[in-house]
């Protein structure tokens, strides 16, 4: 005891301290590590499932992400389709206004004149013929035609339109148009250029029905210009009784 007691006294104090500090860092350090390894564990164990969770949630959300660009993609289609069908039935609809109006198949105002002819007043001398002394469908047809050439477009005669299968017939003392009998006086309402009526009185055809028909045998005519002239619109039938569309020629085989 002695002699253990003379080495402990000559191992200087600092050194016993820090052997004691070493110790205790010894315990700390051991503490420590067995602290943490069930924690370890637990992170090891539990970060799998977690991965496979992360990356199914992404691949789900890429596959959303997908589908909304693809509906997307159907929409911007889908709206673009409708707008061309309604451009279409647009462009359809206005080459079919058209054609009915080509076709006299809808009225019509505008700018024109009205021109009156009415049977001659004056006496049949003997010997001549009574017929040349009335309003006939020549006149009518010759009028007519030059007011197509001076601009007319759109024409009717005692509120029948003038379609391209018009025709003037001489009935005893009346006419047949379209299908109706007409009786004199005959107005015919043109719609056309502001124009039309100077184009019209001098045109050489128009001088010369009148020279013709109005200085010889006194057939009476008259004229007016209002703001608007009304032109009805094509009230008989459009069924044609022998022309039929031609049928398609056969394709040739290459």
């Amino acid at each position: 005891m002695t002699a253990l007691s003379s080495r402990l006294r000559a191992i200087p104090s600092w050194q016993v301290a820090l052997f004691g500090a070493l110790i205790a860092l010894g315990f700390l350090i051991t503490a420590q590590v067995r602290s943490e390894a069930p924690r370890v564990r637990y992170t090891t164990q539990e970060r799998a499932p977690l991965v496979e969770a992360v990356i199914a949630l992404q691949a789900q959300q890429e596959a959303l992400k997908d589908r909304i660009l693809e509906l997307r993609t159907r929409v911007t289609v889908a709206e673009q389709g409708a707008v061309g069908s309604g451009a279409l039935v647009r462009d359809l609809n206005t080459a079919l206004r058209a054609a009915r109006v080509a076709a006299g198949l809808v009225a019509l105002e505008g700018p024109g004149l009205y021109l009156q002819l009415e049977d001659s007043q004056v006496p049949v001398p003997a010997g001549e013929s009574v017929a040349d002394y009335r309003v006939g469908a020549r006149d009518l047809r010759l009028v007519v035609g030059e007011l197509w050439l001076a601009g007319a477009e759109a024409v009717s005669v005692n509120g029948e339109r003038l379609v391209p299968a018009t025709a003037f017939v001489d009935i005893g003392g009346t006419l047949l148009v379209n299908s109706a009998y007409l009786a004199p006086p005959y107005q015919v309402a043109a719609i056309g250029p502001s124009d039309l009526y100077d184009t019209l009185v001098t045109s050489p055809g128009f001088i010369e029905l009148v020279q013709a028909r109005a200085d010889r045998f006194g057939i009476r005519l008259s004229f007016a210009e209002p703001d608007r002239v009304t032109v009805p619109a094509y009230a008989g039938t459009v069924t044609l009784r022998y022309a039929r569309p031609p049928a398609p020629s056969p394709t040739p085989e290459p």
